[in-house]
């Protein structure tokens, strides 16, 4: 009987696991495809891009200091030079690529 439960407990965690990673490659992809290019493929915008547009590093305290929901609604609605997502990505690939993006913030 333990053995079975065992089993089932052990396959439950490979489940949710799956999940997670996929939801995690999702949030990769999209930010690949529509935030890299001004945020840079590890947080770190391109100095260029950062003087013109005024692009923080994820590392900066200003950055650290949003929440996951502030970043959410900046990202859906836009923020200075940063253009809304607003119907452009659902909400998932939002809140997915936030959470990508957040894997940065350090």
């Amino acid at each position: 009987m333990s053995t079975t439960i065992r089993n089932y407990a052990a396959l439950a965690a490979v489940v949710v696991m799956t999940g997670v990673m996929g939801f995690a490659q999702a949030g990769q992809a999209t930010y690949k495809a529509k935030c890299q290019s001004c945020h840079g493929a590890d947080g770190t915008p391109n100095p260029g891009i950062a003087k013109m547009m005024g692009v923080k590093p994820a590392s900066d305290a200003t950055v650290k200091a949003h929440s996951e929901d502030e970043m959410i609604a900046i990202t859906t609605n836009g923020k200075n030079k940063m253009p809304a997502f607003k119907g452009k990505l659902s909400d998932d690939e939002i809140k997915s690529s936030v959470e990508y993006f957040r894997t940065f913030v350090k």
